[in-house]
C-alpha cells in the first residue's frame, strides 16, 4: 500500500516538475522574443530615414512658382558614404528631396537614379556619422520566419510593426513591370514605401514597397523587395545610372493539360507565346503568337516568371537560342536581344 502511494506521489511530483520546466522555458522564449524586437529596431533605428518630396507647382492666379509637399516615404541607408534605397514611386515627379533622420537632422538629397521596373530608387546625402543597415540575405529566408518593417506610415514618424515572412517569389501582383516580391502579414500602410525589413537579427532582407488594400490601410497583406534584388538594383544605377536589361519582344503563359486541351495544342509543356512585339527581336526571328516555347538558352521547364529573369540579365546585342513547337513541327531559331525599352514588359 505504501508502495503504491509512493509511487503515485513520484508521479505527481514528476508531473510538477514536467509542467514548471515547460512553463519557464515558455517564459524565457516569451522574453527572447520581446529582446529581439527590441534589440532588432534599435540596431535599425538610424539607418531608416523618412524621406519628403517637394514638387515646383504655378499658381494659375499669380505668376510665380510654389513648392508643396507632394508625397511622403521612407528610405533605408545602405553606406556611410550616404547611399539610400527608396521607392520609384516615393520621389517620382519631384523637383526636391529632403530626407530626415532619426537624430532629427535634415538635409537634401541628391537624385542618383531610379528602376521604374522594379519600383526602385537610389539617392545620396552628405552627412558624417550615418549609420549604415546591415545587410541580410533574402535567399536564406523562410515563410514564417519573424521580421520588422520599419518607415515613415502617414507621415507620423518612424514606426516599427512585425510580422512574418508570409510568402516569397510573389509576381503578377501587377503592381510593377519586374516582380519578385516578399509578402508579409506586418502592418505597411502608405508612407512605409522605401523603408526597411529587417530580421530580427537587425540585418536589412527587404524594401517595403506596396499594400494589398481594398481601404488604403494595412490588410495584413504586404510586399517588400527582396534586398539581394534590390541591392543588384542600386550597384548597377550608381554604375550606370540606370538598369540595363534583355529584351525580346514576346508574352507568354505557362502552358498545362487544359490550356493545352482547350487550344487544341499537341504538348501540354513549355510557355505559350500569346503577343509578339511587332518588328520585335523575336519577331525577327519569327517566333509567333500561338507558339510553345520549349528551351531558352538550353534552359528548360521555365515558368513565366522565371523566363522573365532569365531574359532580363541576358546582354544586349548578345544571340540566344530558342527552341520551339509551331502545329507539330519543331524548330530553332536564334534571337538577337535588345535593351529593355523603359517601362516594356520584361521578357
Amino acid at each position: 500500500m505504501n508502495f503504491v502511494r509512493n509511487r503515485h506521489s513520484l508521479i505527481w511530483a514528476l508531473l510538477g516538475l514536467w509542467f514548471g520546466t515547460v512553463f519557464l522555458f515558455w517564459q524565457y522564449y516569451q522574453l527572447q522574443d520581446g529582446k529581439g524586437f527590441a534589440s532588432a529596431a534599435a540596431k535599425t533605428a538610424n539607418s531608416v530615414v523618412n524621406i519628403y518630396t517637394l514638387s515646383n507647382q504655378s499658381s494659375p492666379f499669380a505668376n510665380n512658382t510654389q513648392s508643396t509637399i507632394t508625397n511622403l516615404g521612407s528610405g533605408v541607408i545602405i553606406s556611410k558614404d550616404g547611399y539610400l534605397l527608396t521607392n520609384h514611386h516615393v520621389i517620382q515627379g519631384a523637383s526636391e528631396v529632403i530626407v530626415s533622420l532619426n537624430d532629427q537632422r535634415q538635409t537634401q538629397a541628391k537624385f542618383i537614379g531610379t528602376d521604374p521596373a522594379t519600383d526602385l530608387a537610389v539617392l545620396k546625402i552628405s552627412l558624417e556619422g550615418l549609420t549604415p543597415i546591415k545587410l541580410g540575405n533574402s535567399e536564406q529566408l523562410n515563410v514564417g520566419d519573424q521580421i520588422l518593417a520599419i518607415g515613415n506610415p502617414f507621415g507620423i514618424g518612424q514606426t516599427v510593426t512585425a510580422g512574418i515572412i508570409s510568402a516569397k517569389g510573389r509576381d503578377s501582383i501587377g503592381l510593377n513591370t519586374y516582380e519578385n516580391f516578399l509578402q508579409t502579414d506586418a502592418a505597411i500602410n502608405p508612407g512605409n514605401s522605401g523603408g526597411a525589413l529587417v530580421d530580427l537579427s537587425g540585418r536589412l532582407v527587404g524594401i517595403s514597397s506596396a499594400i494589398y488594400s481594398s481601404s488604403g490601410g494595412s490588410q495584413g497583406i504586404g510586399f517588400a523587395t527582396p534586398v539581394n534584388d534590390a541591392m543588384e538594383i542600386m550597384r548597377a544605377i550608381i554604375k550606370d545610372g540606370s538598369v540595363t536589361r534583355g529584351y525580346l519582344g514576346i508574352q507568354v503563359q505557362e502552358n498545362n493539360a487544359q490550356v493545352a486541351k482547350a487550344l487544341g495544342l499537341t504538348t501540354d509543356e513549355g510557355l505559350l507565346v500569346t503577343a509578339v512585339t511587332p518588328h520585335g527581336p523575336a519577331a525577327e526571328a519569327d517566333i509567333r503568337a500561338g507558339d510553345i516555347l520549349t528551351s531558352i538558352e538550353k534552359q528548360t521547364n521555365l515558368s513565366a516568371h522565371s523566363a522573365q529573369r532569365l531574359v532580363s540579365n541576358l546582354t544586349p546585342g548578345e544571340r540566344v537560342t530558342i527552341t520551339g513547337i509551331r502545329g507539330t513541327q519543331s524548330y530553332i531559331t536564334k534571337a538577337k536581344v535588345e535593351r529593355l525599352p523603359a517601362m516594356q514588359a520584361v521578357r
